[in-house]
């Protein structure tokens, strides 16, 4: 299974090279409501574009490999875009841990359960 980031910026949309979008600061399949970031970090865990697609039913063949293609041809401007989304996530992530200490104990808990 791949994680999905969503995305929470839709001001204003910029296709670019026909298969990936800007909705405001974020880059998006286009025709879909399914992330650029989704597709590389899938791609780069190692997935074939096939087994991208039916994670994402939402997404043709095309659409993925085009994702895919769009990605390597920029990729220093979308690696730096995927560092920002990991920094905001991680940012994101300590401050609900603080907010809601007893619940990500549990949260933790219960994931080392599953990993044992």
């Amino acid at each position: 299974m791949t994680t999905t980031y969503v995305c929470c910026h839709a001001e204003k949309m910029e296709t670019l090279q026909g298969y990936v979008e800007r909705w405001g600061e974020d880059y998006m399949v286009s025709g879909s409501r399914v992330s650029l970031a989704s597709v590389v970090y899938a791609w780069k865990e190692g997935f074939s574009p096939e087994s991208i697609r039916d994670e994402f039913p939402a997404l043709h063949l095309e659409q993925v490999y085009g994702a895919i293609t769009y990605y390597l041809a920029h990729q220093a401007e979308v690696d730096a875009y995927l560092s920002e989304l990991k920094v905001d996530f991680e940012r994101r992530r300590a401050e609900q841990a603080a907010l809601y200490p007893e619940t990500t104990a549990k949260l933790r808990g219960a994931l080392e359960a599953t990993h044992s």
